[in-house]
């Protein structure tokens, strides 16, 4: 049963790729059964492990024996692994229904559900992966399939230059992650979880020497495996390729962007809380970035007007509450949220998908409106998607989100607050764009095509089905996990996690002043008031006039174009990068001093050589018997003062002398 959960996606993915072209649209029954049935297997384990608190390792082959590395294809089934399994089947299988309708009329519909198995496979491999190396290769593995995905449209030239940008800003946090894998082994010669985690403690005191500053081994490693995190969580700096993503299909979105490549960088955070528990440093920085990109994130997302670029940065806010809650020791509750978040994530982006899909591929919130009446189960499900991801009591992002800010506040240091600060303006700015959202897309007066608007209907049972599915684990899912999770006490985690108990903060939560722990709710009334009040109460007039006033127009602006980071990674990265690399790297290096010691160099002095060597082959056996002469008297002064200068000295003047005449007459 458990290799069978990691093969069936493999099955469906070859089923697509190698025979498409015969199976036509049943590579969609395909796909979609292979992974409901893996889906339904998940859910068996987790049951099991629920009941039973066991670890399952399952150890397939050799793969590496070489020195000190010996690696095999094992693959490990713990509490943690379990609920990832589940989370990430149950989603796909949901796209998977969905998709049939919504890429059904697509030419190339059989690659589209090949891809999204493949994807499927190499996150299972991520997240079950018994070492590091083994991770990787899931790690590359959904990074690739990200690529294929957000490119499936590859005649539009915006699809490829997404694809390539989420490639090569991955490729920059996986450059990091290979450090730390390399450094991991140098420092316990091995890849192995359960031997590196359980030998962590006798490195603690090992440093490195670096400009005159010692810096901790375990450190070290810390932030490498966190820089290459950011990379597919997208934190603040390596976030620019997350909201371009959203060229690809919106199933792609649901899948990717919102439910799981985007949270195996908190996975491997909280898989690494071994290693992360003995370095405060990283802990630190981790806290730091994680509420700034909650913050950034959040307010870019106030002013955009694409339905699903505003999604997209929520994602981006949410991971970013899910990274410093691992920067406070309180990986159960990342994951906590991660799960819940999973669910109400892909219900926005799939109830955005089915309303682009009813308007004709619009996706301008400025021109649709009045679509409340027109496209009422869209509204249901994107209305309880939006309070749940702005944490209304008793929906599922309130069990999750809440307790994150409690968190924060009850650490009493300075990260923990700082943490707890920008969690609080993210929140508020949550639910200003969430309503927002809601209110221009939903509820204000028609601003689109009439055609459009008129036609516009809801979708057949493939695209409702999962779309009710969702709904009802955005309700509900959060209080039914929530003891188990994260209740006192609970033994669900066993050892997949672990946390030192000077940094467990679960009871400290429980004594926190009661204003601290109802302000995330006043924050979240007060954003969705505030929007409401702004964009339909008569003030829309006054709102557009003071948004074109020089001082509010550069806060719009900056906002809108998302803090410039585009902007000034283009113009000073990348526009030096490449002047840079034309006129040293290319110019002065590769097509100056390489060429002339290299190729045309060595030409011009050989051809120099045989040019002056050419003269003396004049057929005359008299000139060819002196030379002999010559050179045999060389050899025997040599042989009697043993100096082989001598006759490198010699050869020189015998072929350049009249050069050499002429150098010394003119001296």
């Amino acid at each position: 049963m458990l290799l069978t959960i990691i093969v069936l996606p493999l099955l469906g993915f070859l089923s697509g790729s190698l025979f498409g072209k015969f199976l036509g649209k049943g590579v969609g029954i395909i796909t979609t059964l292979t992974t409901i049935f893996s889906s339904f297997l998940s859910f068996i384990l987790l049951f099991t492990v629920i009941n039973q608190s066991l670890v399952k390792t399952l150890v397939i082959n050799n793969w590496i024996h070489s020195g000190f590395l010996k690696i095999d294809w094992s693959f490990c089934f713990d509490s943690l692994t379990c609920v990832m399994l589940v989370v990430v089947t149950f989603i796909s299988s949901l796209v998977h229904l969905y998709s049939t309708e919504y890429m059904e009329h697509d030419p190339h519909f059989p690659r589209f559900m090949s891809y999204l198995s493949l994807f499927t496979f190499f996150m299972l491999i991520l997240i079950t992966g018994d070492n590091f190396l083994q991770m990787f290769v899931g790690w590359e593995g959904v990074g690739i399939s990200s690529y294929l995905l957000i490119n499936f449209w590859f005649t539009r030239i915006q699809a490829n230059k997404s694809a390539i940008k989420a490639m090569l800003v991955n490729r920059i946090g996986d450059f990091f992650l290979l450090l730390a894998i390399f450094t991991l082994f140098i420092t316990f010669n091995t890849l192995d979880y359960d031997i590196i985690f359980s030998v962590t403690p006798l490195f603690i005191n090992y440093n490195i020497g670096l400009f005159n500053y010692h810096i901790g081994l375990i450190d070290i490693i810390c932030i490498f495996i966190f820089l290459g995190a950011m990379g597919k969580s997208a934190q603040i700096g390596l976030h620019t390729w997350l909201p371009d993503a959203m060229e690809g299909p919106t199933p792609v979105s649901a899948l990717i962007h919102a439910a799981t490549m985007v949270t195996a960088g908190v996975f491997l955070i909280v898989r690494c809380s071994y290693l992360f528990e003995h370095s405060p440093i990283a802990l630190s920085i981790v806290t730091v970035i994680g509420s700034m990109t909650a913050f950034f994130a959040a307010t870019t997302g106030l002013f955009q007007n694409d339905m699903k670029k505003v999604i997209a940065y929520s994602t981006c806010s949410q991971l970013g509450y899910m990274i410093f809650s691992c920067g406070l020791s309180s990986y159960e509750v990342s994951i906590f949220h991660l799960s819940n978040h999973a669910f109400f994530k892909a219900l926005l982006f799939l109830g955005a998908g089915a309303v682009i899909h009813a308007l004709s591929d619009e996706q301008d919130m400025r021109k649709m409106g009045g679509l409340k009446n027109l496209l009422p189960f869209s509204y249901a499900i994107s209305l309880i998607g939006s309070l749940a991801l702005v944490g209304f009591p008793f929906l599922t992002g309130f069990y999750s989100k809440d307790v994150i800010l409690e968190i924060s506040a009850s650490t009493y240091t300075i990260y923990g607050q700082f943490a707890f600060f920008l969690g609080i303006l993210a929140t508020f700015c949550t639910a200003f764009y969430s309503t927002r959202l809601l209110y221009l897309v939903f509820l204000s007066y028609p601003n689109g095509n009439k055609n459009i608007i008129l036609n516009a209907h809801e979708g057949s049972f493939r695209l409702t089905f999962p779309l009710g599915i969702l709904c009802f684990f955005s309700i509900f899912i959060g209080y039914l996990t929530k003891d188990l999770f994260i209740g006192f006490g609970t033994s669900f985690w066993g050892s997949s996690i672990f946390v030192k108990p000077s940094n467990y903060l679960m009871t400290d939560i429980e004594f926190l002043d009661i204003q601290y722990k109802l302000l995330p709710l006043v924050i979240t009334l007060l954003g969705i008031f505030f929007s409401y009040y702004i964009y339909s109460i008569g003030i829309t007039k006054y709102f557009l006039i003071k948004k074109c006033s020089n001082n509010f127009f550069f806060i719009y602006n900056f906002f809108n174009k998302k803090w410039y980071f585009d902007r000034f990674y283009n113009q000073f990265f990348l526009e030096n990068i490449l002047s840079n690399g034309y006129n040293y790297t290319y110019k002065t290096i590769d097509r100056g001093v390489i060429e002339v010691m290299g190729p045309i160099g060595i030409f011009t002095v050989i051809y120099y050589f045989l040019s002056k060597i050419i003269k003396y082959q004049n057929g005359f056996i008299l000139s060819y018997l002196t030379y002999f002469l010559v050179t045999m008297i060389l050899f025997i002064l040599i042989m009697l003062f043993q100096n082989i200068s001598l006759l490198f000295f010699f050869s020189i003047y015998f072929l350049f002398y009249k050069e050499i005449n002429f150098f010394f007459k003119y001296i």
